[in-house]
């Protein structure tokens, strides 16, 4: 049987929030947090339910225009002491991560968070990818999905789907955010998982049909 890492190494991209993490809880947290700073009113229950996109998209919903530079610097300053501590990893994330590794391969975080916040949360909860690439979103993500060559991108939002396809990788969707498994289907994802629980058993069937692809073109 060929080999199949050295004919075809293996890269898996994985977005962060609701894929790899449980942010609500943190992010929850340093919504409040702003808008006792500010006094400014923002319902953090609400903002929760529609994670995935970058930060400014958020509190321009609660903030004008000419306040969402500064507010975002001030929400990144406090997050750290605020959010970290407070978010759990999702079932089966730090498993995910050793399935890629143990098929020889490797994983990179791809992400809209910002990049500092998100490989503190990754150190906190002791998942080690082989690369973080924070500030992308949606389409800008197959830049570094391209730059790390994945084969595949596994995300939980519509925006995850537009960045694997972007990229010409499989979009493996995971249905643990804001998106439901049909509205993540509608979007183009090639698989649809329940939970990152389910990627393992997931990527050795995928591993074994590159195996049969290979072989039938020996």
């Amino acid at each position: 049987m060929a080999d199949m890492t050295s004919r075809r190494p293996l890269t898996v991209g994985f977005d962060l929030d609701m894929t790899l993490i449980d942010s609500r809880p943190g992010i929850r947290a340093a919504y409040l947090a702003l808008a006792e700073r500010t006094g400014t009113y923002i319902d953090a229950d609400l903002a929760i339910t529609r994670l995935g996109p970058p930060l400014a998209e958020e509190l321009i919903h609660w903030f004008p225009a000419e306040r969402i530079t500064e507010m975002s610097d001030l929400y990144r300053a406090m997050y750290p002491e605020i959010a970290i501590a407070a978010t759990p990893a999702m079932p089966g994330a730090r498993e995910a991560i050793a399935a890629v590794r143990e098929a020889g391969g490797k994983s990179v975080v791809v992400t809209a968070k910002y990049e500092p916040n998100a490989k503190l949360h990754l150190s906190h909860l002791g998942i080690v990818p082989d690369a973080v690439v924070g500030d992308l979103w949606a389409e800008q993500k197959a830049v570094a999905l391209r730059e790390h060559g994945a084969g595949a991108y596994v995300g939980d939002h519509v925006g995850d789907v537009r960045g694997a396809r972007k990229a010409g990788a499989l979009s493996v969707a995971v249905a643990t955010g804001p998106c439901d498994a049909e509205e993540l289907r509608a979007a183009g994802a090639d698989v649809v998982l329940g939970d990152l629980t389910e990627l393992p058993a997931w990527l050795a069937g995928y591993r074994e049909d590159g195996y049969r692809e290979d072989a039938s073109r020996a």
